[in-house]
């Protein structure tokens, strides 16, 4: 009986401190203010405009020159192809390449999709549609366009933007 007695008493303390502790983060949880709609789409409007700011600031450290779309995708074809350009219901057969900004390539290899249907990041399927069967380019895809704010769940992280380097080897 002596044996079990600091157990008990262990036991009991363990249980009043995990009750305590479940108290106090339900009376944070009970504190924070939820965000209302106005602060949320400023709040993403911030962190669309600092992202903007990050991808103009790569671009310009590599020297590159990029055109960008409405949407905020950046491109440049580097190769031009002699086929015909892609549109909308067509499969597509692309070599392509994944990296982050710090230069580490996280996918890589040969892709088929139909363009249009949302199977890929739809900057993705926006960049194919500027291209022709052959054509080689480069993609910079903001977060919006590629992975959001949860990332891909394996290598890419919550809300960066990636780059695609991709070639059109077939339309059909």
């Amino acid at each position: 009986m002596k044996n079990r007695f600091p157990i008990l008493i262990l036991a009991l303390l363990l249980l009043g401190l995990s009750g305590c502790m479940n108290d106090a983060g339900q009376q944070n949880k009970k504190q924070r203010k939820p965000l209302t709609q106005k602060e949320l789409i400023d709040l993403n409007r911030r962190l669309m405009r600092n992202e903007k700011k990050q991808i103009n600031a790569f671009i310009r450290s590599h020297h590159w020159k990029m055109k960008e779309t409405g949407t905020g995708l950046r491109y440049v074809i580097l190769r031009h192809g002699k086929g015909e350009k892609a549109r909308t219901g067509e499969w597509v057969t692309l070599r392509y390449s994944v990296q982050l900004f710090d230069g580490e390539e996280v996918y890589s290899g040969v892709k088929t999709f139909k363009i249009g249907f949302g199977n890929v990041e739809s900057g993705l399927e926006e960049g194919i549609l500027l291209l022709k069967q052959g054509d080689v380019a480069r993609f910079i895809l903001p977060s919006h366009l590629a992975y959001g704010l949860s990332g891909d769940g394996n290598k890419i992280p919550p809300h960066v933007p990636i780059i695609y380097h991709v070639e059109v080897l077939k339309l059909k």
